[in-house]
């Protein structure tokens, strides 16, 4: 994809007058032809299902390795089914969703990175929802919305980091809620301005989140992050549509989350040495997961 900042891909809009999935798209292809078209719009629409069957193919009993992780997403949705949750049908179907891709993740089950393992299950928790509860939304407007996603997040890969070893956790759920913020701003109408706006506010909400896994794994916190990823996404996207706008731009949001994460200790930078890693607690889990037998 060949922005490398989102006022350029803005600008390209106003430019061509065509919306900003289309202007990324166009971007992307090597060659702009019915035939390569028609491919790129193939491979997305399997990310597209693949993305559904993690949360569709979801096992409440399935547990991770080490059985820290599973279960939640199905104990989610029982107590929104038992009415005693706040929110509306959307909030609480994301919530849900993003616990059950994400322990889809740890239960080593097929997922999309988006653009992390780490982060899979934000975007897909904004998507397949609103899909759900909207009933004017399309299967080619969840594609379309993925390109979007996508643009946003190759513009964060270049301009900083989606890699929570060089910057943290900020790079990996904050990168997937800055996309998921654009994509959903897109679905309900928002201009490529609004888009921009939506993913600078969710970026700046989660700056400086450290990457703290507990034994290393991308478990603890990592699948409860997903959560507030999404959650994060959903609100800077309302703020976008209610015109809010973000006083800093955000090509130079995502410029200060790389910069903040080569300030990062190596110690939260995946390394599982500080943070929740190194609670007394999380220290126990290392120890009991260590000394389990190997498979």
């Amino acid at each position: 994809m060949g922005f490398s900042s989102v006022a350029a891909w803005v600008a390209a809009c106003q430019e061509t007058q065509l919306p900003m999935w289309e202007v990324i798209l166009r971007q992307d292809l090597d060659q702009d032809t019915p035939e390569a078209r028609a491919a790129s719009l193939k491979q997305m629409k399997h990310m597209w299902e693949v993305m559904k069957n993690s949360a569709s193919q979801y096992q409440s009993e399935q547990r991770s390795y080490s059985g820290l992780v599973g279960g939640d997403g199905a104990r989610y949705a029982e107590a929104w089914a038992s009415g005693i949750l706040m929110g509306d049908c959307y909030w609480n179907a994301a919530i849900a969703t993003a616990l059950k891709v994400s322990e889809c993740n740890a239960c080593m089950k097929r997922i999309v990175a988006a653009p992390t393992a780490g982060s899979c299950g934000v975007i897909p928790a904004a998507l397949i929802p609103y899909l759900e509860c909207y009933p004017d939304t399309t299967e080619e407007d969840m594609v379309h919305a993925l390109y979007l996603a996508g643009g946003f997040g190759n513009i964060i890969a270049e301009r900083a980091s989606i890699s929570g070893a060089e910057a943290g956790c900020q790079a990996e759920i904050g990168a997937a809620s800055a996309m998921a913020a654009a994509a959903l701003t897109f679905l309900r109408g928002g201009t490529p301005e609004a888009c921009g706006n939506a993913c600078a506010i969710a970026l700046k909400n989660l700056l400086g989140l450290v990457c703290d896994p507990v034994a290393g794994l991308v478990e603890i916190p990592c699948v409860k992050r997903n959560v507030i990823g999404v959650v994060n996404a959903i609100s800077s996207a309302n703020l976008a549509m209610a015109g809010i706008t973000s006083r800093i731009p955000a090509d130079e949001v995502i410029d200060a989350m790389g910069e903040i994460g080569r300030h990062m200790p190596e110690s939260v930078r995946e390394t599982a040495q500080g943070g929740l890693a190194a609670t007394p607690t999380g220290q126990k889990i290392a120890e009991t997961v260590l000394k389990q037998p190997s498979a």
